[in-house]
Parts: structure tokens; C-alpha cells; sequence
């Protein structure tokens, strides 16, 4: 019998999938894992999730793609999971969008992880990402609501799969 390993690249590093070719077609072997970097494969349901923050603002930021790195980095260090893994989703310029009854300057965030979630990372990631809307678009931190979100392994999906396998 042969065994195919297909790769798929990822941000940092690669999924490894073995399947067997039989007179029954393909099948999943179950040493499907996931491969980070020069590590051994591990099961997916030990890999460190998605922190993911989707950001919605109605002001224009000055910089958006440095405004998305340095989130993506202040995501990574505040939940100490690995940059590869981090989803951001920045909508600017809304112009139906208002905080206290008036459209001034302001911002709703909605921040999403497998663990990690609690009162000093979410007190760290907070101010990291008011002192980058003030910085990039001028929205002061009384304007900002941050939504933070543990989400259990079985209701996060990414290849294909949840993180629960």
C-alpha cells in the first residue's frame, strides 16, 4: 500500500496528512497532525488555536497595513501564542457607526481565542490596541469597546476541521 503526505503550507510551517491508497480509495490516516516549524508533527487538538481580533472603526487610520502588523504582533504577545496563528480583520472608515450617541472617533473590537483569555491578557491586549487607534487614527481610549471570547476547541474551525480534530 502507498502512503501519500500531502504538505500544506501554512504562515509558519506546514500541516502533515498521511493517507492510504487502497483497492477502497483514500482514507485519513490518524496520525494526521500538524507541523510547526522544525518541531515533530503534533495532534491539532494540541495546537495553540486562533486568537483572532476583527476591529471595526469609523475613522480612516493613516496606516492601515502598519496598523494590522503591529496588531497582529500585540495579539501574539498578549495571549503568548504564536504570530502564525493570529487573524486579524480590520474594517475603517464605517461611517454608520456611533459610541455614546454621537459619531465621533470610536471603535468596536471583538477578540476571539483557544484559552489565553483572562483579565491580564485582556487588560494587556486592551491597551495595546487603544494606544495603536490613538496612534493610527486618532480614537481616544474612553471610545473603544473591546469583546473578549474564549472559545472551546470544538467551535473553532480552521483546515478544514476543528481544533478539537
Amino acid at each position: 500500500m502507498k502512503v501519500l503526505f500531502l504538505a500544506l503550507l501554512a504562515l509558519r510551517g506546514s500541516l502533515c496528512f498521511s493517507f492510504a491508497l487502497g483497492s477502497r480509495g483514500v482514507r485519513r490516516s490518524a496520525r494526521a497532525a500538524l507541523r510547526l516549524s522544525d518541531e515533530p508533527c503534533i495532534d491539532i487538538r494540541k495546537a495553540p488555536g486562533d486568537p483572532s481580533l476583527i476591529l471595526t472603526t469609523n475613522v480612516k487610520l493613516d496606516d492601515k497595513a502598519g496598523f494590522v502588523a503591529a496588531a497582529s504582533a500585540a495579539v501574539a504577545q498578549a495571549l503568548s501564542k504564536p504570530e502564525a496563528y493570529v487573524a486579524i480583520c480590520v474594517t475603517d472608515n464605517c461611517d454608520g457607526m456611533s459610541f455614546g450617541g454621537t459619531m465621533d472617533p470610536c471603535a468596536v473590537g471583538c477578540v476571539y481565542s483557544i484559552g489565553q483569555i483572562n483579565q491580564e491578557n485582556n487588560a494587556a491586549l486592551t491597551a495595546a490596541v487603544s494606544v495603536l487607534l490613538e496612534k493610527h487614527g486618532g480614537v481616544a481610549n474612553n471610545r473603544i469597546y473591546i469583546n473578549f471570547f474564549d472559545v472551546p476547541r470544538a467551535n473553532c474551525g480552521w483546515s478544514g476541521r476543528t481544533f478539537a480534530g
